[in-house]
């Protein structure tokens, strides 16, 4: 089962890296540079491909990547529960659970802020971890 699980993860991390090489404009670099900042913050990041998406967890979802034609999209699963000191967050604001980050092509992303906002995900998730039910 080890195995079969590595194989996965190997695939989304290549599947992230075709998404990137496919963008072949700003949305890719900021694509790459949000993905190079995830892994500093945590380098124990899992990288996933769900809902045809990159996705970056630990201990739950931290937050996916998504490309728009105007935007890539940051979204944090558990955002709303989240300092933000910095106020990176500027999108899905008024969510009850998730919050955004929308990066444009002429934006720059705080790269310290950015890391200690996923490293406060990761903490979030290791606190907040679903208690597994056992079976009698």
């Amino acid at each position: 089962m080890g195995e079969k699980k590595a194989v996965k993860k190997s695939r989304a991390s290549e599947l992230i890296t075709k998404r990137i090489r496919e963008l072949r404009d700003w949305r890719g670099e900021k694509l790459a540079l949000v993905r190079t900042l995830i892994h500093e913050a945590d380098p124990a990041i899992v990288e996933e491909w769900k809902w045809e998406t990159p996705v970056w967890s630990h201990d739950g979802i931290i937050c996916t990547g998504e490309a728009y034609k105007q935007v890539v999209k940051l979204t944090f699963a558990k955002g709303a529960f989240l300092a933000d000191p910095q106020a990176l967050f500027n999108a899905g604001l008024t969510g009850n659970v998730r919050r955004a980050i929308d990066l444009r092509a002429q934006d720059d992303l705080n790269a310290a802020s950015f890391r200690a906002l996923i490293r406060a995900a990761i903490v979030f998730n290791q606190a907040h971890a679903p208690k597994h039910r056992r079976s009698r």
